[in-house]
């Protein structure tokens, strides 16, 4: 497979993480395990996710946060748990999606797409913040699904098409260094005026 297409896949399947890591590692799982999804040369070390310890623990892990996350508040708190997970996850599915590569160019991958984790992750904690101060509960539940749905669509198109998945990442990644400056600056607003109502 040639390096934008490795790369492609491994920021792709590492933004996937930062959004909802037990996800993209159980439909990567289940589709190398059950043949839905043949991986291209380079990635063959995905194929530990197959594994059904692996499985086991995603699916579970998968479950505990598809009920979290559907709960305004409860999600936010799970987010801000997994600021120290997500990346980290992502960072180590890449390792384990490049394990033929140079050892330095692996580790130096390993950092950015967990770096692309955590930026994901901000993004979609940011727009949580936002929806669970709208007054109904019903945008939260049906983001989260959306994010649900998301995922299996994302691994199919970061390890099929791995160059459109980098191009359709760099856009993303634009639109949520915009998404979280606005967050920031209505919950600056939202405190100050709690502040000056005080």
């Amino acid at each position: 497979m040639d390096s934008i297409g490795l790369l492609g896949s491994a920021i792709g399947l590492g933004f996937l993480a930062g959004i909802r890591l037990y996800a993209t590692v159980l439909a990567l799982g289940l589709a190398v395990r059950f043949h839905l999804l043949h991986l291209r040369p380079g990635l063959q070390g995905l194929e530990v996710l197959a594994d059904w310890r692996v499985l086991t623990i995603a699916g579970v892990a998968f479950l505990a946060e598809f009920f979290a996350d559907k709960i305004p508040y409860v999600d936010s708190a799970w987010d801000a748990l997994h600021t120290f997970i997500r990346p980290v996850g992502a960072a180590v599915l890449a390792a384990a999606a490049l394990e033929g590569m140079d050892p330095a160019i692996r580790a130096c991958l390993a950092v950015l797409i967990g770096g692309v984790a955590l930026a994901s992750h901000s993004g979609k904690a940011a727009t949580r913040v936002l929806v669970n101060h709208s007054p109904e509960p019903f945008s939260n539940i049906a983001l989260s699904f959306a994010e649900d749905a998301a995922v299996p669509a994302g691994v199919w198109l970061a390890t099929a098409h791995p160059a459109i998945t980098l191009c359709v990442v760099v856009v993303l990644m634009i639109l949520i260094a915009f998404s979280v400056r606005a967050a920031g600056r209505a919950l600056r607003h939202m405190f100050s005026g709690r502040i000056n109502r005080r």
